[in-house]
């Protein structure tokens, strides 16, 4: 008996054991039919087990005298070992490639591809360094290296990320983007650095700290700051700004930031350190002459006005159909909401305040709260406008440009709480706090440029589906039993992984 592979017109493949004892051929059994070339090497093999029972011979009898060598080499040598090399292959050669491979020690570059492929705590990370790659490294290593990584390679780091983010923004560094968010610790206690503040998680009764993010046009990363969990955050820019504004190397920086950032304060402390900005405007908090004067312009999808403000600055007003029609719908949701609470008899005096859509509740007599829907009504005059302030001679449409680029500081903020689970936090000595974040910090810069390459080499995947194709690419290491000599090699990949590494020009 033998195993044959025919192929039927719909393109799969059907495994069957043929018997030609008889002198004609004859299918025994059908094992199965596939198009996936994994699916049909496993029903090879099925069908060789298969045979062994269908004949009552052993499985070895059906293999050459070669085949029979490389099965006992495989059952009698303790020294294999299969390890997982994709994550290495690919993101150890981008960590290169930045230029992190001047940090010498090792075990940064261990912890910031394990933060990538899988995140947690560290002593998981530790657990799964020796299980899929075979390296043993000792718990306390690690936290004694976490001890002294912020002081002794933070500045390296820092470094090595401006001259990547210089080397693909060229003249185009002098935009920065700041924003901030909260980091919470699972932990009740309070310290200098960790305070229960306003969180962005929704975690306010944990400590916390805040987490101040610089980066370039397209995302790309500059640096970071990391503040007491209490701190107001507009009180965070002007700090971090400094903190980078030698290493920027130019004397025009131009800081983009959202309405969080905006009082009349920051704004002259920005002006009197010769900073230019563009940030995100409040129009309804305006004075009401100034108000009027832009819902007078009833402006087209895409048309944007500038106006001058009292202290000088640039107000910038643009309009957008679909912005009108987000503002609406969000409205609507919003006063849904407040019918139903109102309704269940859920709010009260408490509740009337100018936070989210409460702003539309208003008190009938000394206890009854009603919704004032003339108030909601009037509301949507605003729809589709939003507001921008500068100091800046960019053009309108180029402040409005940047101004949309915020959106890759919430991408990154989503990438460091989502996929690298930089929070919760559990440490609680300061170093080792910082040490956390700048791991986090390297992870991010590896996985732009990943996302870089991806659209550069037309890669058909997403980055987190190159991740996940790292992960099951594996090496096996074995000694010779003749020689004695250590040997490795890359086990069989699929499509998918070919592409991968074939785009990447990976040689294996």
């Amino acid at each position: 008996m033998f195993v044959r592979k025919k192929k039927n017109k719909s393109g799969s493949i059907s495994i069957q054991i043929i018997d030609k004892s008889s002198g004609k051929y004859k299918v025994v059994k059908t094992v199965g039919s596939s198009k996936d070339p994994n699916r049909i090497n496993y029903l090879s093999s099925k069908a060789y087990y298969k045979i062994s029972e269908l004949s009552g011979q052993q499985e070895l009898s059906l293999l050459t005298s070669s085949d029979n060598q490389i099965l006992h080499f495989l059952k009698n040598n303790d020294t294999l070992k299969v390890r997982v090399i994709g994550p290495e292959l690919i993101l150890g050669e981008l960590y290169n490639k930045i230029g992190f491979k001047s940090i010498k020690d090792e075990l940064l570059r261990h912890l910031v591809i394990t933060r990538i492929v899988y995140p947690g705590s560290k002593l998981k990370t530790v657990d799964y360094i020796h299980r899929y790659t075979g390296r043993l490294i000792d718990l306390d290593k690690v936290y004694r290296f976490l001890d002294k990584l912020n002081n002794k390679y933070k500045s390296e780091v820092e470094e090595i990320v401006y001259n990547y983010t210089h080397k693909e923004l060229k003249e185009n560094i002098s935009i920065v983007f700041y924003d901030i968010t909260s980091l919470y610790f699972e932990a009740s206690e309070e310290d200098d650095l960790r305070k229960i503040g306003f969180s962005k998680d929704g975690k306010t009764h944990l400590p916390q700290i805040l987490l101040g993010l610089l980066l370039g046009l397209e995302g790309y990363p500059i640096g970071y700051d990391i503040f007491a969990g209490n701190k107001f955050e507009g009180h965070t820019i002007i700090p971090v700004l400094d903190k980078y504004k030698n290493r920027l190397k130019t004397e025009k920086i131009i800081v983009v930031a959202d309405s969080a950032m905006l009082s009349e304060k920051n704004i002259e402390k920005l002006k009197a350190k010769k900073y230019q900005y563009i940030l995100g405007g409040r129009i309804k908090n305006e004075p009401e002459y100034l108000q009027e004067k832009i819902l007078q312009k009833k402006l087209s999808d895409g048309e944007s006005i500038e106006f001058k403000r009292t202290n000088k600055d640039r107000l910038i007003v643009s309009y957008s159909s679909k912005r009108a029609k987000n503002d609406q719908y969000n409205r609507k949701r919003g006063l849904r909401r407040l019918e139903k609470s109102l309704q269940s008899n859920r709010l009260t005096k408490k509740h009337i305040n100018n936070r989210g859509y409460n702003k539309y509740l208003r008190l009938k007599g000394k206890l009854h709260v009603e919704i004032d829907y003339d108030k909601f009504e009037e509301d949507s005059k605003w729809d589709g406008l939003k507001g921008y302030i500068t100091n800046s001679t960019l053009s309108r449409n180029q402040i409005i440009e940047n101004y949309s680029e915020l959106w890759q500081i919430e991408k990154a903020f989503r990438i460091s709480k989502t996929d690298l689970m930089v929070r919760p936090i559990y440490h609680h000595i300061e170093d080792r706090i910082e040490a956390h974040i700048l791991i986090a910090f390297v992870a991010y810069t590896v996985i732009k440029e990943l996302e870089k390459l991806i659209a550069q080499k037309d890669i058909p995947f997403s980055v987190n589906r190159v991740i996940e194709l790292t992960k099951t690419i594996y090496a096996l290491d074995f000694v010779l039993p003749d020689s004695k000599k250590k040997e490795s090699i890359i086990l069989p990949l699929d499509d998918e992984q070919k592409i991968i590494i074939d785009r990447f020009n990976i040689i294996i």
